[in-house]
């Protein structure tokens, strides 16, 4: 036999020796519904982009401004008044996974883009450059698009300290109001 072969044969019969069948099969269960139950998490859309900026140039203005095209659906404080930048959180706080959309047209290109409107939690609040603009929220029982509630739920720490602005991509087409 081959030297895999021997060494899984080994581990095989190692396993055999400490573990009950019953017990292995509840193992192999917990991981198959844990990982069934993945995609059912709360929205995560931009943990991964949290890096690095979007690249999408906007109008000229001010990103720490509320009105600031970017931030037509946002309900908090500004992160670029805070140390961060409209796609980063300031230092010594982390981006929540769990998010809020909106949908904001840039006038410098006139298209529509899904915003991804991201918590940084972990510090206290900022206290600068407060903005609350609520175009196409929903009613909290759309909780994904409504803004009234506290983010930081999927932090390590649930203490809220500003909001950024990530471009999720281009809308394709507009949802009509219900």
């Amino acid at each position: 036999m081959s030297r895999l072969d021997n060494w899984f044969e080994g581990i095989t019969r190692e396993s055999a020796r400490r573990v009950s069948r019953r017990s292995w099969v509840s193992r192999l269960g917990a991981v198959l519904v844990g990982g069934a139950a993945v995609p059912l998490l709360p929205v995560a859309r931009a943990a991964e982009r949290a890096a690095s900026p979007d690249g999408i140039a906007g109008a000229e203005g001010d990103p720490s401004s509320c009105q600031y095209w970017r931030h037509c659906a946002i309900d908090g404080f500004l992160c670029t008044c805070c140390g961060g930048s409209h796609s980063a959180c300031p230092p010594g706080t982390e981006m929540s996974p769990v998010t809020w959309i909106g949908t904001c047209r840039n006038p410098k290109d006139g298209q529509d883009y899904i915003i991804s409107y991201n918590d940084c939690c972990g510090k206290t609040i900022c206290g600068r450059c407060l903005c609350n603009r609520n175009e196409g929220e929903r009613p909290l029982y759309h909780w994904y698009r409504n803004n009234d509630l506290n983010w930081c739920g999927g932090a390590k720490l649930q203490t809220y300290n500003c909001s950024t602005a990530l471009v999720v991509k281009v809308a394709k087409e507009a949802q009509p109001e219900k």
